[in-house]
């Protein structure tokens, strides 16, 4: 492990201290998602996901790339730290399999299913 300061690792800490930024780093799992999806997954304003996003791709916990007009998160990979990957695992396996945990991971699987240039137009709608 590379020593990490403490400016970090409060940003690591802050960062999964909310329950809603920690549903997004289960959810996102081993794939990469949409924002429009997520907003619908979570249920809250787009700009309190991008918010969340925001808080998390600062403490480096999530990947993010632009396509056209869509953005996508993803979880990093080996080119993350040795502390966010410890992070990131101690998360998904003490939450693996729990009853909420399983019931965001099907209420995403829905939200998948929607095109998400639907999903944007009602959203900014809103």
């Amino acid at each position: 492990m590379t020593d990490m300061s403490l400016r970090e690792f409060m940003s690591l800490a802050r960062a999964l201290a909310d329950p809603n930024r920690v549903r997004l780093v289960m959810v996102l799992g081993e794939r990469e998602v949409c924002v429009c999806h997520l907003v619908e997954f979570l249920g809250l304003a787009p700009s309190t996901v991008s918010k969340h996003l925001s808080i998390l791709h600062q403490a480096r916990l999530v990947n993010s790339r632009k396509e056209g007009r869509w953005v996508y998160y993803s979880l990093p990979g080996r080119e993350a730290s040795a502390e966010v990957r410890d992070a990131l695992r101690w998360v998904r396996q003490s939450l693996q399999g729990a009853a909420e945990t399983d019931a965001d991971a099907r209420r995403l699987s829905e939200v998948l299913k929607r095109d998400p240039s639907e999903l944007c137009k009602r959203q900014c709608q809103s």
